[in-house]
């Protein structure tokens, strides 16, 4: 169910933001909504004991890799290969 959000705003930053928004042919609504979506992405899941736990715990194994020049050139023949003339 969407929920309202009330924020209060300096006159000067209200502006700012109003202007960032008309620049980019959107409401105001949907560049608040559009920027606290792309600062939530941005901000990491978890916590990081677990993550640096979880890292400990996988290089105790030895997995097989391939030769590092190797693997860089094939990522790069991928990338090459997807590009459009």
């Amino acid at each position: 169910m969407p929920k309202r959000l009330q924020v209060i705003l300096q006159d000067s930053d209200y502006r700012d933001i109003q202007r960032a928004a008309r620049a980019r042919r959107m409401s105001l609504a949907e560049w608040v909504r559009q920027s606290l979506d792309s600062a939530r992405r941005q901000q990491p899941e978890g916590s990081l004991s677990k993550k640096l736990e979880a890292l400990r715990l996988a290089s105790q194994y030895q997995f097989p890799v391939g030769d590092m020049d190797q693997m860089l050139a094939e990522i790069e023949a991928g990338y090459l290969s997807g590009q459009r003339s």
